[in-house]
């Protein structure tokens, strides 16, 4: 399978969420990453757009009867920015989560522009 996307992880954002969880889950989450690198297209079963979140989405993970979700965006096209995670307990994703995803996805942009600039 060719890599179709490359995953960077923005701070260590990803890495608080995903470490303490348990060996079977991050296995999991580790498969749904490699799933979103090789495939032409993602299966909307892992991967949606977050409605009104300026171009937020989420990555879906079930495992058991738990599911997790991390927060991520696209930037030079085929490169995936990993944020934020959180495990989901209730129907809705939690507004406060999607506000701090907002907020690393900004932080991102603006560190990023700052950088460019000579």
């Amino acid at each position: 399978m060719d890599q179709q996307r490359k995953l960077i992880f923005y701070k260590n954002y990803f890495r608080e969420f995903f470490n303490p969880l348990s060996k079977k889950v991050q296995e999991k989450i580790d498969y749904v990453l490699f799933l979103i690198t090789v495939a032409d297209r993602i299966p909307k079963k892992f991967f949606e757009h977050i409605t009104g979140a300026d171009g937020l989405f989420e990555i879906r993970i079930e495992f058991e009867s738990n599911i997790y979700r991390v927060f991520c965006c696209f930037d030079e096209g085929k490169l995936v920015v990993l944020f934020n995670g959180f495990q989901k307990k209730s129907q809705k994703t939690p507004q406060k989560e999607i506000d701090k995803a907002v907020k690393i996805k900004q932080e991102y942009f603006d560190e990023k522009t700052k950088k460019s600039r000579p």
